[in-house]
């Protein structure tokens, strides 16, 4: 398996090597070959050099997540692609727990289990609800690193393009073509947006624009609301 994984970024320069280290364990301990493709929204903050010093490929392109997966997804080779955020780190044996996953023919992509890198009974409480999402709705977010069978991206005419919630899309056309695997190991993310904006306000926020999103409201007017 050629594992690639494509880390969309903007003004991540503390973040950034963090996430490319986890996914350079795969190259070492698990001998799978992994190749690290950082894509650049424009950050002022010196985070392609970072990502480089670290060992990823980066390209430059405009910002915007779904866009900036789409580039990353165009410029690697490898014939499964990983999507994972630029403050999120890979589990130990995850390239080894993905490879494990597709041997399975009926199964097209998946994801990891959300953690948070801090504790707290709210943020426990929002891993909790993320987990009890996945088992009832098969419904993982971006930030539990999704990753996908490159034919079946190729099916779907590439990653969704929107200006927010692209996740969920991708997602939803995955499910039509085949099974989700959804692996029992944790992808840790930053929680500083939850700790910054109040972990509950900023779960509300997720829920509601999940709502939106589910409801078919126009994707623009939820990002405008959204802040981005």
């Amino acid at each position: 398996m050629k594992l690639a994984v494509v880390i969309p970024a903007l003004n991540e320069v503390a973040q950034i090597g963090k996430a490319i280290d986890s996914a350079q364990r795969a190259s070492g301990s698990e001998g799978s070959e992994v190749e690290i493709i950082v894509v650049d929204g424009g950050s002022g903050d010196g985070t392609p050099g970072r990502a480089e010093q670290a060992g990823a490929r980066v390209v430059a392109t405009d910002a915007g997540r779904a866009h900036q997966l789409g580039v990353g997804a165009r410029a690697s080779s490898g014939d499964v692609l990983l999507f994972l955020h630029a403050d999120t780190t890979l589990p130990s044996g995850f390239a080894t727990a993905i490879e494990e996953a597709l041997r399975d023919p009926r199964v097209v992509g998946g994801a990891f289990r959300l953690r948070f890198d801090r504790r707290g009974a709210g943020l426990r409480v929002i891993e909790w609800g993320a987990r009890l999402r996945v088992a009832l709705f098969r419904m993982p977010y971006g930030d539990q690193a999704l990753f996908v069978r490159r034919r079946v991206l190729d099916e779907i005419g590439g990653v969704p393009q929107a200006p927010i919630m692209e996740d969920l899309d991708l997602v939803e056309a995955m499910k039509r073509r085949g099974r989700l695997a959804l692996l029992p190991l944790d992808a840790v993310t930053s929680a500083r947006r939850y700790v910054e904006g109040g972990a509950l306000r900023t779960a509300l926020r997720h829920w509601a624009a999940m709502l939106a999103w589910a409801l078919g409201i126009d994707r623009a007017r939820v990002a405008a609301w959204y802040g981005r």
